[in-house]
């Protein structure tokens, strides 16, 4: 759905950026959803974007932002084991942001994707998850799209200034190029660092896989879909249940839940 009307360049926003991995190699690599949060600020502000990272100046993933096209990313110097939550919502709180654009979780780390919420909360500002478009900008009141489930959107207003969240429903990221990358400045800057005591003491493990969902069918056309729909039940083992009471029919789903691995 395109914009109503174009949002002002004057738009002062900050696009917080964090060091993806790949899923397959777990090389390091721009995360997908902090690019997706550049793209849209820079469809936003244009030049006027400003990109944070708080951790290593040295980084070298962090040039793959660079490589869309920014001349520069100011970068919060501080370990890998500090509390990044501190540094930013300081940096904001002093700075005259309107929009804070985040991914909605990292891919290293602690990964818990509570960060936009957190700093929503420290600088008191609102929340916005799942951004899709911001479409105007009037009056310190932002028109903007937010992301549903099955591809459903709804129009928000918003009162400036806000915390906003990306995911899959924002702009695909622009490819990075070479020179631009090299030739952008990783601006370092001292900050006063906090220890994160929790995560310093903690065992990071790889995620558990979530319990099994029921087989669904995927079908890309409409006429996979109906043969799909129409198809007879494969299997021998199905029962139709008629005339019974709800205990009766409770007992009955919660029985296919556990054969099928849903339930524990």
């Amino acid at each position: 759905m395109p914009p109503l009307n174009p949002p002002t360049s004057t738009l002062n926003t900050v696009a917080l950026v964090s060091i993806g991995a790949h899923p397959s190699s777990g090389r390091a690599r721009r995360a997908e959803q902090d690019a997706r949060a550049v793209e849209l600020g820079l469809r936003l502000a244009g030049e006027r974007l400003q990109v944070l990272h708080a951790g290593d100046p040295q980084a070298e993933a962090l040039r793959a932002y660079l490589g869309m096209g920014l001349e520069q990313i100011q970068v919060l110097e501080q370990p890998a084991q500090a509390d990044a939550l501190p540094v930013l919502s300081d940096y904001l709180a002093a700075s005259d942001v309107q929009l804070v654009l985040t991914g909605s979780q990292a891919e290293t780390g602690e990964g818990s994707g509570m960060l936009p919420y957190l700093l929503a909360q420290e600088l008191g500002w609102p929340l916005v998850v799942g951004l899709a478009a911001v479409e105007q900008v009037e009056q310190g009141v932002a028109q903007v799209l937010q992301a549903l489930p099955r591809g459903q959107r709804r129009r928000l207003q918003v009162p400036l200034p806000f915390v906003a969240s990306v995911d899959n429903a924002a702009p695909v990221a622009r490819q990075s190029a070479y020179g631009p990358a090299q030739r952008g400045v990783l601006k370092a800057s001292d900050v006063q660092v906090v220890s994160d005591e929790l995560f310093s003491h903690a065992q990071l493990q790889t995620a558990k896989p979530r319990p099994k969902r029921l087989k669904l069918i995927k079908a890309k056309t409409g006429a996979e879909r109906m043969r799909a729909a129409t198809a007879k039940a494969s299997g021998g083992s199905g029962q139709v249940l008629k005339d019974l009471s709800p205990a009766q029919g409770a007992e009955a789903i919660l029985k296919v839940l556990i054969e099928e691995g849903v339930l524990r």
